[in-house]
This record gives structure tokens, sequence and C-alpha cells, in this order.
């Protein structure tokens, strides 16, 4: 996948499916979307790695978020930074900034690290 615009619209599919509570509550699909070596710096101010992620999104109280302002930047052929804002829809709606870094394994994208920024209101 070269093409510029049609990675930017698949890696933010992959990014919008993270968001959802059907992925987020399932470990066996974070560990499909998750590298190995995944690491988050959260909005909480928690570094997070892989498997730390999957257990605590096992017991998250869910909340819907979306996305605006979605960016791709392709570092090289097989990793692309991406940077974005979320709002969360509920009554204590709020905003982030968000970067992610995705590297293609054999074909398949693959978040290897995220970062959380938390807008003041």
């Amino acid at each position: 996948m070269t093409d510029l615009k049609s990675l930017e619209s698949h890696i933010k599919k992959l990014e919008e499916e993270l968001l959802t509570q059907s992925v987020r509550s399932d470990p066996q699909k974070l560990d499909v979307y998750l590298a190995d070596d995944f690491l988050e710096f959260g909005t909480s101010g928690n570094i997070w790695t892989k498997q730390m992620i999957i257990e605590a999104l096992k017991k998250e109280s869910f909340r819907e978020s979306v996305i605006k302002e979605f960016r791709l930047t392709l570092l090289a052929d097989n990793i692309a930074l991406v940077t974005y804002r979320t709002h969360r829809r509920q009554q204590d709606s709020a905003d982030s900034l968000r970067c992610s870094i995705w590297k293609r394994f054999e074909g398949a994208w693959k978040i290897i690290f995220h970062q959380g920024t938390p807008l003041n209101k």
C-alpha cells in the first residue's frame, strides 16, 4: 500500500477501530493491532506496555470518542506517524491531542507507540 491517501485512510480506520468498545474489550483483537513491543505514554501520565494496556482495558469504563484533524506522515516505507485530536462525547467531554507510530510487519500495520496529551478546557 504505497498510495499515501490510501494508507492514511487505512491507518485512520485502524485508529478508529482501536477506539471502539468491541476492540478495546477483546484481548485477542488488541493483540492484532498492538505490536509486541508497543509502548504508550497515556493522558494520565502513566507509561503502558502492550500487556498492561490489554489488562487495563478489560476493566475500562468505555467512553465513545471521535477522531478529528487526522494527519499522516510517512517516516519510512514501513513506518508512519499519525497525529490527530480526539473528542469524547460524554457529559464530561474532553479533547486530547494524540500521536501514534505504526509499523508494517509482513504486510500488516501494527501500532508500536502512542501518546495522548489532554487539552485544557
